[in-house]
């Protein structure tokens, strides 16, 4: 039992640890950037490349080394951007000092301050495109995405841990105040620790794998909240992948309430986290006093 748990959690994670692309490429190859709701700043002294936003909004300080393309987003560049700039729906503003060697594409006039540069040209395009259900369409579409990658995970985390499943379980429903703290713990240490990673120079590559492994680390976490859930539901007999997916019906569906989704995403991955630090701990002072005897 302590065996699968760990090798399911160890195979997870050095999964989750890779480092992203743009980071093995080197400079000059920077990763492209794509959100789908929300804002997409690039900050002063940063470098991206490609950059595309859906739905919300974008400021560059930075370093754009490809095209901007935003759907349904108002974007201001007061950094550069080595490429086109269309902005179909919003509006564009440079700032002083902003420089964009391609063209302009807006639907609507651009701001262009003086002192900002623009070494293409500057053309206006119309669109019958009902840009109010847009905005749906790409929470749609995140909620789609965030759907299946937990889905997956959570199946394959609890195929490998096999009977450590127990234990997990075990935890949720026994050790609440533990699990709570273990995860909110993890939930903020970690971010903070690849952050701090960062600022050295020798730490870099632990950083960016550790906030690489985030997206997994917390999909982990919702998985076993969603697994807690259904078996306290489900009793055995029944099959462990029917009451992984009552519990994970029923987190989904809740993320699609608006602010409450959120916050229930939120609180799954902290006790979810939570539990499966628990149950590793009990697992090893279990196996401990089983060999001190001997």
């Amino acid at each position: 039992m302590r065996r699968s748990l760990l090798i399911g959690l160890g195979v997870l994670l050095m999964i989750g640890v890779a480092p992203p692309a743009w980071a093995q490429g080197g400079p000059s190859s920077p990763e492209a950037f794509v959100v789908l709701s929300g804002r997409a700043d690039v900050p002063s002294g940063q470098e991206v490349g490609d950059l595309v936003v859906f739905h919300g909004s974008s400021m560059v300080n930075g370093t754009v080394d490809g095209s901007l393309t935003a759907f349904d987003a108002p974007v201001t560049i007061a950094g550069r951007v080595n490429g086109d700039v269309t902005v179909f729906h919003g509006q564009l503003e440079l700032l002083r000092g902003a420089v964009v060697t391609g063209d302009l594409v807006t639907t609507t006039a651009p701001i262009v301050a003086p002192g900002a540069t623009v070494n293409g040209t500057t053309r206006r395009v119309q669109t019958n495109v009902n840009w109010n259900g847009f905005g749906w369409a790409s929470r749609l579409a995140f909620w789609l995405a965030v759907s299946v990658s937990t889905l997956l995970v959570g199946l394959l985390a609890l195929w490998l841990i096999g009977r450590g499943t127990g234990r997990i379980l075990t935890a949720g429903r026994n050790d609440v105040g533990p699990s709570i703290g273990f995860g909110l713990l993890a939930f903020f240490g970690l971010p903070i620790l690849a952050i701090i990673a960062l600022v050295t120079v020798v730490a870099i590559p632990l950083g960016l794998g550790l906030l690489s492994a985030l997206g997994l680390i917390y999909a982990l976490g919702y998985s076993a909240t969603a697994w807690i859930l259904g078996r306290s539901i489900v009793r055995e007999p029944t099959s462990w992948v029917l009451a992984f997916l009552l519990g994970w019906g029923i987190l989904r569906l809740l993320a699609l309430i608006p602010i409450l989704g959120g916050l229930v995403w939120t609180l799954a991955v902290i006790f979810g986290l939570g539990s499966l630090l628990v149950a590793i701990w009990r697992t090893r002072s279990t196996g401990r006093v089983a060999v001190a005897p001997a």
